[in-house]
């Protein structure tokens, strides 16, 4: 649809002439808003009802997901010591949950209706379709780059590089982080750059080579520099910050852990699901009780009851009052 870009509610009443060749609903005149119906099952949901996206460099619709009975999702995989700064709900769970749609492992039949995608290019629609949403211009660079990672540690062409070069990358920043740290504390004076100089001083030489490092070492990474920048400036200016969250996430679950032991529960919700559904598909059936009758009571029964032939049923005294 010319002119048109972003999201819109598939499964709205549609002119019969806006329907796309390849199953997927297009809205004739999208308004842009949509409708996320979604159902909890076990510890993921599921899409109840059907959404669109319109992005420019394709002319037909991507709509997530197929098969709503069968399409399961986890919304917004966050780790806990991220979601200070990247929450898992919010304006971009739309692109969320069409990135999910998107993305497929090899052998899996596709999950949405609309044009076939790569893993990178699902991770560029989904960057731009949080933009359409609303989403600030960090956050999801950031969400994106955390996206495109994880799809270049699965990559299927040179797999071991890639691996290789963000372990590297992700050990060298957090190395020299360390010991700019440890620098800054007059623990240990190593680095070249920091030198004996006042705290303000190495703490803005730091901050600068925290910058700069990332930038050279993603020079090495070819297209996907923007990755290897984004990835080691992040690490290098959160790190102190991450390790804070990750120590206080770590007394939560230790409380957490011991609080909710007497009721048989876990910090971890989705492990929590995960058990009472396990515990409920194992528990024994219990019978049913045969019903009977009250004392004094005529029992009913079900069916045809069967009578001898040349027999007369026996009746049942009548405990009606005589006429009269």
């Amino acid at each position: 649809m010319d002119g048109w870009i972003g999201f819109f509610d598939a499964d709205a009443e549609v002119d019969a002439a806006a329907r796309d060749v390849h199953g997927a609903t297009a809205a004739a005149t999208p308004t842009g808003e949509i409708v996320l119906v979604l159902r909890q099952v076990g510890n993921e949901f599921q899409i109840a009802r059907r959404f669109g996206y319109w992005d420019p460099a394709y002319d037909k619709p991507f709509i997530v997901p197929r098969d709503p009975a069968a399409f399961r999702t986890d919304l917004a995989s966050i780790p806990p010591m991220f979601a200070w700064l990247v929450p898992g709900l919010g304006s971009h769970l739309p692109a969320v949950l069409l990135h999910d749609g998107l993305i497929v492992t090899d052998g899996e039949a596709a999950t949405h209706d609309g044009p076939s995608v790569t893993r990178e290019e699902a991770d560029r629609i989904f960057r731009d379709a949080m933009k359409h949403l609303g989403t600030p211009f960090v956050r999801r660079w950031l969400i994106w780059t955390a996206v495109a990672l994880a799809t270049m540690w699965v990559a299927p062409r040179r797999r071991a590089w890639w691996r290789a070069l963000m372990v590297l990358t992700g050990t060298v920043v957090v190395g020299l982080g360390g010991l700019a740290t440890l620098d800054l504390l007059d623990v240990w004076d190593v680095l070249p750059w920091m030198g004996d100089r006042p705290w303000w001083a190495e703490l803005g030489l730091g901050a600068a080579c925290a910058v700069g490092v990332p930038a050279a070492l993603a020079a090495g990474w070819g297209r996907r520099w923007r990755i290897a920048a984004i990835t080691g400036v992040a690490v290098a200016l959160l790190l102190h910050v991450t390790l804070a969250v990750v120590a206080a996430t770590g007394i939560y679950w230790v409380l957490e852990r011991i609080a909710s032991a007497r009721e048989n529960l876990l910090p971890n919700v989705a492990k929590n699901l995960e058990n009472a559904a396990r515990e409920a598909a194992e528990a024994p059936a219990v019978p049913a009780e045969p019903a009977t009758a009250p004392p004094g009571s005529a029992a009913v029964l079900a069916g045809p009851v069967a009578v001898p032939a040349g027999s007369e049923p026996a009746l049942a005294p009548s405990t009606a009052a005589p006429p009269g």
